[in-house]
């Protein structure tokens, strides 16, 4: 409505090519003083005969008002956003240096008592569950028997003297009822050393197990 209006004098080509000059800015008072110089130059310059009605006038208006408080509302939330990743930076760093319970099958082994640790969350009951210990190449070097046990999570840990090997060890549920398996996780025991952002969550750096989410980690020891 308005280009079209300012378009037939030569006075208004000149608005509108000032307003051409600027469409790329983005901050919503240039946008707002744009749309006031185009509305006054629009009146200036309308037809006598046919003026431009206060319906009109009362559209454009409108509009401008939404884009700007489109425009407003995205600044508010992008700056919500901003505040929200650096509260969740602040809390992680808190849980660097602890040792956790995260999502992973990998053992920790503690050289001075040479227990190797780990612990699993069991989906329901089982009358038979066993942990097996298994080496990098997937071959079971030990078995830890916990007999009959309900829904719930579990620690173990398996005495490494009479393992030979020098790679990480890994471990395997294996819980039943009968001839029906129970659904297990295995978790591991690690430690965070660093926290980072990465497009909008937050991410932990484990000495052991690379990187997880902080929804994978299950509880802070």
């Amino acid at each position: 409505m308005i280009n079209s209006a300012t378009s037939a004098t030569s006075g208004s080509t000149a608005v509108g090519t000032t307003a051409t000059k600027t469409d790329t800015t983005t901050d919503a008072s240039a946008g707002q003083d744009r749309f006031l110089k185009l509305l006054v130059a629009q009146l200036n310059n309308q037809d006598p005969m046919n003026p431009l009605d206060n319906a009109q006038m009362t559209s454009q208006i409108a509009q401008i008002n939404t884009v700007t408080g489109i425009q407003q509302l995205n600044d508010t939330v992008k700056g919500l956003v901003s505040q929200f990743a650096a509260q969740q930076m602040l809390q992680g760093s808190a849980m660097v240096g602890h040792q956790v319970l995260a999502e992973g099958n990998t053992l920790s082994v503690d050289t001075e008592s040479g227990q190797a640790t780990g612990a699993f969350d069991l989906a329901g009951s089982a009358a038979s569950v066993k942990v097996q210990v298994l080496d990098a190449a997937g071959k079971e070097v030990g078995t830890v028997d916990m007999g009959s046990l309900p829904a719930g999570r579990y620690n173990f840990a398996w005495d490494t003297a009479g393992y030979q090997g020098d790679s990480a060890l890994r471990f395997k549920v294996l819980a039943a009822n009968g001839d029906t398996s129970v659904g297990s996780t295995a978790l591991m025991i690690d430690k965070v050393t660093a926290v980072s952002m990465d497009n909008g969550s937050l991410q932990l750096q484990l000495s052991r197990g690379g990187m997880t989410t902080q929804a994978g980690i299950k509880a802070i020891l």
